[in-house]
């Protein structure tokens, strides 16, 4: 019981251990929430660019550039993306690595949200898309008021599981020096010796994240759906 108590001591307490983990947790959620934002946004614009190529035939150029992100970024894998981007891309910039690590999650997850998006609009009955011409609607009001609704309540799960997904992902930042929190325990674990604490606590921290986050977007789901029934 004294070692476990000296070895809790020397993980958190001696030298106050425990502010690498509240610094690896705040650069955690800067980069999850920011990416999160990027990829959503990146997401909706490459899927609705890819629809309106598909129903129109315009936007053909943007249509392929975009079909080729997407088959590029899902493609290869995350860490070599992050890698590409801080020791390729960014080299000679003094861009902060915690924004390479939001553009290279946010890029990335941009990509699976894309894919989310179309699956959830080809999900639509095409009627629906033809009583809207016939009202004169065009795609743009068509997409707004009932493809883009309809799609969001559908794909919203998924959505989430992406979310989830992206938050884990930021564990890899470390890799470009960035101290989040998996890169907080590896660096306690080279100074006591120990990785049983740092990293269990890494694994609670991340289960509350996620837990939190499921949550949100589990309330998020009934609201939307209540709303679309109404």
């Amino acid at each position: 019981m004294s070692d476990l108590v000296e070895t809790f001591y020397k993980t958190f307490i001696y030298e106050d251990r425990y502010l690498y983990f509240l610094e690896g947790l705040k650069y955690t959620l800067i980069i999850a929430f920011f990416a999160i934002l990027l990829g959503i946004t990146l997401g909706v614009l490459v899927g609705v660019v890819r629809d309106y190529h598909k129903q129109t035939g315009r936007l053909w150029l943007l249509s392929k550039i975009a079909d080729i992100y997407v088959y590029v970024i899902r493609g290869t894998p995350t860490l070599l993306q992050l890698m590409i981007l801080y020791y390729v891309v960014f080299r000679t910039s003094s861009l902060s690595p915690v924004i390479v690590g939001i553009l290279t999650f946010g890029i990335n997850s941009g990509a699976y949200v894309a894919e989310i998006f179309r699956a959830g609009f080809e999900g639509i009955d095409k009627g629906q898309r033809e009583a809207c011409k016939s009202l004169g609607l065009n795609y743009f009001k068509t997409m707004r008021y009932v493809i883009f609704p309809q799609s969001l309540a559908k794909i919203f799960p998924a959505l989430g599981n992406e979310m989830i997904t992206l938050v884990k992902e930021t564990s890899i930042a470390g890799y470009v020096g960035i101290v989040e929190l998996i890169k907080a325990a590896d660096i306690i674990s080279s100074r006591t010796y120990d990785y049983f604490f740092p990293l269990i606590v890494s694994a609670i921290v991340y289960l509350c994240l996620t837990f939190i986050l499921s949550k949100v977007m589990k309330f998020g789901e009934r609201k939307l759906n209540h709303g679309l029934s109404n």
